[in-house]
């Protein structure tokens, strides 16, 4: 019905600022948690300050990063997992600054959704929050968006921002990688928040019964395989990083092994890659198996088990495994920085693959 000279409210038009002043107010404590030193400002301001200084440094550069979860985000949504998500937005963050030197220092969101449900938008910032607090960071403030007619029915969106700092002289630019240098990595939680447009193909393709125990682990529903959150890396390696015992760092994302370790190198460095180092986890497996997945583009899509790379002289390799592994990591030696061609080799059983200038894949036989 067409209304004439009735008066218009934004409820109206589908956004209620009461349901987003609610969402603050149940929010607020969740970013409480996560204060830190340097951080001086609480939700609801136009801005959040932050102290350097008072968070200890004295010529800090600063480093900043932002990202996404990408369509990991559908399966949350369509399985009713909302609760890590945020994780994966602060880890995506955090983990790249934490490869430049750099300690995460304070985190911003922005929340994007149709119609704002505040137990799911509570649930994702409980998660953002929580991954805030692994990282260290402070969660000093955000966006939450209500905008009709932009999303689907329970659809959302997340970004997330984060600003670092490292003192002037200690960051990580990958200068100081060097043939002789060893390959160290750290594994991987499991997807993480890359390849999931794969995922979800496979998902619908192959008909998974998501809400069912795995093929590869009984004890488990698929889903919650699928949706673990992306590890934050960020307090095992930080005490390294100031210690001058880490050459460089990358971040296994989007791209795998293959495009994120060339990222860290300097001219005349080739990072060279021995995938049968490490047992490729059960998950990997499995998608690889259902899909049929050529063994260059699982390792251009997925991080195959390693989440982080890092390159230390072989001195320190054994110290550092000890340090890692105290801290709760999984190690494993995955290769070694040889001269050659700005690039890197993955070299297993089941072929070799190369990124230099371009892609190739070469298949043994």
């Amino acid at each position: 019905m067409t209304r004439k000279n009735s008066p218009y409210t934004y409820a109206d038009a589908g956004v209620s600022i009461d349901t987003g002043n609610a969402l603050i107010k149940a929010i607020a404590p969740l970013a409480k948690a996560t204060a830190r030193a340097g951080a001086t400002s609480e939700l609801g301001g136009f801005g959040g300050f932050f102290d350097p200084k008072a968070a200890g440094y004295k010529d800090p550069l600063l480093v900043a990063a932002n990202d996404g979860v990408g369509t990991k985000l559908k399966l949350a949504i369509e399985h009713d997992r909302h609760d890590t998500v945020g994780i994966d937005l602060v880890a995506m963050c955090v983990n790249d600054l934490i490869v430049q030197g750099a300690e995460p220092l304070f985190f911003l969101d922005y929340f994007a959704t149709g119609k704002l449900e505040n137990g799911v938008a509570t649930r994702v910032v409980a998660g953002i929050a929580e991954g805030c607090k692994q990282a260290g960071c402070a969660l000093i403030g955000g966006e939450t968006a209500e905008m009709p007619g932009m999303y689907g029915d329970g659809d959302y969106d997340l970004a997330g921002f984060c600003v670092g700092a490292v003192e002037r002289g200690q960051q990580l630019t990958g200068d100081a990688v060097a043939p002789g240098d060893v390959l160290i990595g750290l594994a991987s939680s499991g997807v993480h928040s890359n390849g999931y447009s794969l995922v979800r193909r496979l998902a619908e393709d192959k008909g998974w019964k998501l809400d069912r125990p795995s093929l590869f682990d009984q004890d488990r529903l698929l889903i919650d395989a699928l949706i673990e959150p992306t590890r934050i890396y960020v307090a095992s390696l930080l005490p390294l990083i100031r210690e001058g015992l880490i050459h460089g760092l990358a971040h296994i994302t989007g791209g795998g092994l293959l495009e994120n370790l060339p990222r860290i190198l300097p001219e005349g460095a080739h990072a060279a890659i021995d995938a049968d180092l490490w047992d490729q986890p059960r998950l990997m497996a499995f998608l690889q198996a259902q899909g049929h997945i050529e063994p260059a583009e699982m390792a251009r899509t997925f991080n195959c088990g390693v989440g982080m790379v890092l390159a230390v002289a072989q001195e320190n390799v054994a110290a550092i495994t000890e340090r890692l592994e105290a801290a709760g990591e999984t190690v494993c030696e995955v290769g070694v920085i040889r001269e050659g061609t700005r690039g890197c080799t993955v070299r297993g059983s089941q072929g070799t693959w190369s990124a230099t200038q371009e892609w190739e894949a070469v298949h043994n036989g």
